[in-house]
């Protein structure tokens, strides 16, 4: 894992990796290094797991877990890290999108999710800036330029 990376993006289906690109985008024009992989809660979860236990010790500080349908990915990946876990509902399937919401605000206690709407990457992306411009100040001054520019547009 690059040591440089403060974010790591994960989603459940490589089909899904074309939703994640306005976080991508986002994340690029504040300049955060960031990994991005597909890991499936259901299908891998040795591999998901691996992810969240290591993610410190390999230099990340805020993960974004995006998933439909039933969205475990990221509950599971909050079960085993304390690092802030921002989970993203993708829209799919019969309910678009409303069954990973529900399935990712649900958490139990002691096991949160900060969530973001459905298909909201670009505000995951912004979110886990935020977190890391408590440390960085150079984040959190992109930051204020980025929100200055939002209210004159």
């Amino acid at each position: 894992m690059d040591k440089k990376a403060k974010v790591l993006i994960l989603t459940g289906s490589k089909n899904d990796l074309p939703k994640l690109e306005d976080a991508f985008n986002f994340l690029k024009e504040m300049g955060v290094e960031f990994i991005a992989d597909v890991s499936s809660a259901h299908r891998n979860p040795e591999k998901t797991i691996e992810y969240a236990k290591t993610a410190r010790e390999n230099g990340i500080e805020v993960i974004i877990a995006a998933a439909g349908l039933a969205a475990h990915l990221p509950g599971v990946i909050a079960a085993h890290t304390t690092l802030p876990v921002i989970g993203v509902p993708l829209s799919g399937g019969a309910l678009s999108g409303l069954d990973s919401l529900l399935s990712i605000v649900q958490m139990p206690s002691g096991v949160p999710v900060a969530t973001v709407g459905i298909d909201a990457v670009k505000n995951a992306a912004i979110l886990a800036c935020e977190i890391l411009s408590i440390k960085y100040q150079e984040i959190g001054e992109k930051l204020l330029k980025f929100k200055e520019d939002l209210r004159k547009k």
